[in-house]
């Protein structure tokens, strides 16, 4: 089983890359609802519930573990591959190597909650590679609890995007990465608002391309998944738009359930 969570939505757009590749694993998706956003909490904060969430999801029988959220990638990765001896799998270097391989002009822009911002981890893989690269980094605050609101088609939202993409459309970058698993879900807003010509990268077909790796390095591991392809969707608090959204990202219908006391 592969255990995935994310502070709240956003990490089901990881759940259907999975889904769509994987077929034959079972999946268990854990959304923290009741502590959403993780952005905006302390990184020790963040590690606490990274920790908690994996505990869990082990209990539970999950045997590699996805962080389907920046927030927590950028600042519990490094904590949770020293504690447990599993597969690790985080959303920021596999969306930086993606954004490296695409752009043409060497000018990445980067999108998410003020900790994977204030974090510098996207610029510090993608440095560590291209030192040539020029990396322009922007918190965009607000748009988790849009999306946790079900506000994908308001005006508003429309016009806080825009306003978060002026700076970063003004640098003249050729790729964007979503810095939020959260975010995929206005990508058509994100694209009309930065410009057709901008390649927007979305984390969650990077985190395909690492799982795929490993399967191809040790099959063996890949074998030990593989069960009968079911998926379980668990909560820690419930709310009025998630089984909604959740049903327009996966395309079909979820029985959700809510995480014991």
């Amino acid at each position: 089983m592969i255990g995935v969570f994310d502070s709240g939505i956003g990490g089901l757009t990881v759940v259907r890359a999975i889904m769509e590749y994987f077929h034959g694993y079972d999946v268990l998706y854990l959304g923290d609802t009741a502590r959403t956003p993780y952005g905006s909490k302390s990184p020790s904060t963040v590690i606490k519930y990274a920790i908690e969430n994996t505990e869990w999801l082990l209990t539970q029988g999950a045997q590699a573990i996805v962080l389907a959220c920046n927030t927590a990638s950028s600042v519990a990765t490094e904590t949770l591959r020293r504690r447990y001896d599993i597969p690790i799998f985080e959303v920021i270097s596999p969306a930086a190597e993606m954004a490296m391989n695409f752009s043409r002009n060497g000018r990445i822009g980067i999108i998410g909650t003020r900790a994977t911002v204030a974090s510098g981890n996207y610029e510090k893989v993608i440095k560590n590679r291209r030192p040539d690269f020029k990396v322009f980094s922007r918190a965009c605050p607000l748009l988790v609890p849009l999306v946790e609101e079900g506000w994908l088609g308001k005006p508003e939202t429309a016009m806080i995007v825009k306003k978060y993409l002026r700076p970063l459309k003004m640098q003249q970058i050729d790729t964007l990465i979503l810095g939020c698993t959260h975010y995929p879900l206005l990508t058509d807003l994100i694209q009309s608002k930065i410009g057709r010509r901008v390649r927007v990268i979305d984390s969650s077909t990077g985190v395909v391309n690492s799982i795929q790796k490993l399967l191809k390095a040790n099959p063996e591991w890949g074998e030990r998944l593989k069960q009968e392809g079911g998926c379980r969707f668990v909560v820690s608090d419930t709310t009025d738009h998630f089984e909604t959204i959740a049903r327009s990202i996966l395309k079909h219908r979820i029985q959700l359930e809510i995480l014991p006391a």
